[in-house]
């Protein structure tokens, strides 16, 4: 697995107000495949990846769905 996620002051806004966890990985995956990574290793279903291309890495910005809570799972990796 190479994701790594972010726990910036505004990726912790966007878990609690908007229900989404922030990740960074390499260009070379697609958003496919980065959503079948992120919800085979955390056991969640995602509705929505969104990417930023950041200089030579890829932020992801990932919204769960309603049954699965950012917090829950950020808390359970010790972001917050």
């Amino acid at each position: 697995m190479n994701l790594k996620i972010i726990s910036t002051e505004k990726a912790v806004m966007k878990i609690e107000a908007e229900n989404v966890l922030t990740f960074e990985t390499n260009m070379i995956k697609n958003k496919e495949e980065i959503k079948k990574e992120i919800e085979e290793s955390f056991d969640i279903k995602i509705d929505k990846i969104r990417t930023l291309i950041h200089g030579n890495k890829k932020i992801i910005y990932a919204k769960l769905n309603k049954t699965n809570l950012a917090i829950d799972v950020a808390t359970k990796l010790g972001v917050i």
